[in-house]
């Protein structure tokens, strides 16, 4: 700031009176903050963040004038349409039915981390040195709701310390590799919803069945007795299949020989009778077609 211009402030800021003395402008880091009421009326956001409501039946020039956007005459324009509305005769739906959108043969897995799993043993809801089952994973309230199985996951597989015996309806190929790293084993075996909730009641035992083979690493808790009803075994060939197969740890892989598939339709090359067709000279097969 020029001197002429610091001695002229210092002079009158010396002659006003010191009740009516304020600070300069030239300080603003001196001055309490300061704002108008009127800013709130000012404030609006930016062009660009909405848009502005159709304004319909104000004229042809708008777009969106004289019959709205909804066209001449008719039930489309007076009122709404129902949604497969057919004129007034017989809905395709009901002549025809609805199809399609719904795969008959899918199966609706309860998903089971092994986090979830870890956390419950931690906590001492679960034991580790006994067999877990649907039973024990229900009575803890570690899963809810069954419906198909249960599959078990991976998530959180770093966190799992324990050994654990597990026996559920699928697992995943991470899941097996970390559960068997923690010196633990997977058994994966066939279920049905009504066989679900009666192992839940205590009906049905939740581990062996007819076809079954299980041979568990630890002692089994539960009491040797016998069950109202027994568990049931796949009779589908996917169900089959799949149980069948040791990549899946499934219960019924003691059923193959060593290097055969799992699969029912394909046959492991080596495996299997071969029937050797019989050839039958041609004077034989002449006399059979002899008619007198």
């Amino acid at each position: 700031m020029p001197p002429n211009i610091i001695r002229a402030t210092q002079v009158s800021w010396i002659l006003t009176p010191t009740a009516s003395r304020t600070i300069p402008s030239y300080f603003p880091f001196l001055y309490p903050q300061q704002r108008s009421a009127s800013i709130l009326s000012g404030l609006s956001d930016n062009p660009t963040a909405y848009h502005k409501k159709i304004r319909r039946g104000r004229g042809p020039s708008s777009g969106k004038g004289k019959t709205s956007g909804r066209g001449h005459k008719g039930q489309k324009q007076h009122g709404k349409v129902p949604r497969g509305f057919n004129g007034g005769q017989t809905p395709d739906e009901v002549v025809h039915g609805v199809r399609g959108f719904e795969n008959q043969f899918s199966v609706e897995m309860k998903p089971l981390n092994l986090e979830k799993i870890q956390s419950w043993v931690d906590q001492g809801r679960l034991n580790p040195a006994k067999p877990i089952t649907i039973r024990e994973l229900a009575k803890s309230r570690c899963i809810s709701e069954v419906k198909d199985g249960v599959k078990l996951l991976a998530k959180g597989s770093e966190k799992l310390t324990s050994p654990l015996h597990i026996i559920a309806s699928r697992a995943s190929a991470s899941a097996i590799a970390a559960i068997e790293a923690a010196g633990g084993s997977v058994t994966t075996r066939y279920y049905t919803p009504a066989s679900i909730e009666r192992i839940i009641k205590g009906k049905t035992d939740p581990i062996h069945s007819l076809q079954s083979h299980i041979a568990m690493p630890v002692e089994e808790s539960r009491e040797q007795r016998d069950y109202p009803i027994r568990l049931p075994d796949p009779t589908g060939r996917k169900d089959i299949e799949y149980y069948r197969d040791p990549a899946h740890r499934g219960y019924l892989s003691h059923q193959l020989e060593e290097g055969q598939g799992p699969s029912l339709f394909f046959k492991t090359p080596g495996f299997g009778k071969l029937v050797a067709r019989k050839t039958r000279s041609k004077a034989a097969s002449a006399a059979e077609n002899r008619i007198w």
